[in-house]
């Protein structure tokens, strides 16, 4: 991997991250397509911690009420009975624990599924799949479902159901934001109100495992048997800033186009992806899964 080609894995990274569209799965296809293998996990660990960064810098002051109003609370000052202490009275104290409730599930079945995941389920079939058969379900739900419901209403079975549409993001395909959209879409959230419950529950799942594979792909980085296609550190601190830079567009531009639009072109955009990948794969210019070429020709 070239300086130019980690810009380009960087900028496809901050394009496709916050939409239902499965980053994962555009990383992978387009690493596949441009550099005949995946962009690998040092990398694309790295560049995924650019655009969390701009999350974080998006929606830092719902962020600091939320874990100011949550400590506030857990400490007693406004109550020392359990109720009062789990937020009785303040909504952003509640919503950081609803946001603790989903993100249990994907730790769960990250841990638990973590051999499938990183294997099994990588499998550009599954990801095709997936990226069809949700597109479909976000169109209907989107169409169909009421927008009713905002943040200030969640509930704690609202979080559960949140939680396990993000679980299903450990599917390659299925999509972070868009597995929680399209629940929180189903349970009657308005658009914007289900962008930002995606953007604000992912934040503790995708960060700290951004932050640990971080960790693991820099001690791995320059081990050319574990990561070969690292382009070096300079073009991969470019690559990450140009993540932050442009994800940060990304999130203004998302949250006013769902304001004002429906999901029906992310929807339409994922049914035709889904038949792209499905294509590549029957006349073999990509393969199911990683390594499948070079072990065949072995």
């Amino acid at each position: 991997m070239n300086f130019f080609q980690a810009i380009f894995l960087g900028l496809v990274q901050a394009l496709t991250e916050y939409l239902p569209v499965s980053s994962s799965a555009h990383i992978r296809i387009v690493g596949d397509l441009m550099l005949g293998s995946d962009p690998g996990a040092a990398f694309t660990a790295i560049i995924q911690i650019g655009t969390e960064l701009a999350v974080l810098l998006y929606f830092r002051h719902d962020i600091w009420n939320i874990l100011k109003n949550w400590c506030i609370c857990l400490a007693g000052k406004n109550g020392k009975d359990w109720k009062h202490r789990l937020g009785e009275g303040n909504k952003d104290a509640r919503l950081g624990w609803y946001i603790i409730i989903a993100t249990l599930p994907i730790v769960f079945a990250g841990l638990l599924f973590q051999d499938a995941i990183e294997n099994t389920l990588r499998n550009l079939w599954i990801t095709a799949a997936m990226l069809l058969v949700f597109g479909i379900i976000l169109w209907i739900v989107d169409d169909r479902a009421p927008q009713v419901k905002t943040i200030d209403d969640m509930t704690t079975k609202d979080a559960v159901w949140y939680g396990i549409g993000q679980m299903l993001a450990l599917i390659p395909g299925v999509s972070r934001s868009g597995g929680t959209i399209t629940f929180g879409r189903a349970m009657g959230y308005t658009r914007e109100a289900a962008v930002r419950c995606a953007f604000l529950m992912a934040i503790p799942a995708v960060f700290g495992a951004g932050i640990l594979e971080a960790v693991k792909a820099v001690k791995e980085a320059n081990d050319p048997t574990v990561n070969a296609m690292f382009p070096g550190w300079g073009a991969t601190i470019a690559a990450t800033v140009v993540a932050f830079v442009v994800g940060y567009i990304v999130i203004i531009g998302f949250l006013k186009f769902v304001s004002t639009f429906s999901y029906k072109a992310f929807a339409i955009y994922r049914i035709a992806l889904a038949v792209i990948v499905a294509i590549l794969l029957l006349t073999g210019v990509l393969q199911p899964l990683e390594g499948m070429a070079l072990g065949g020709n072995a």
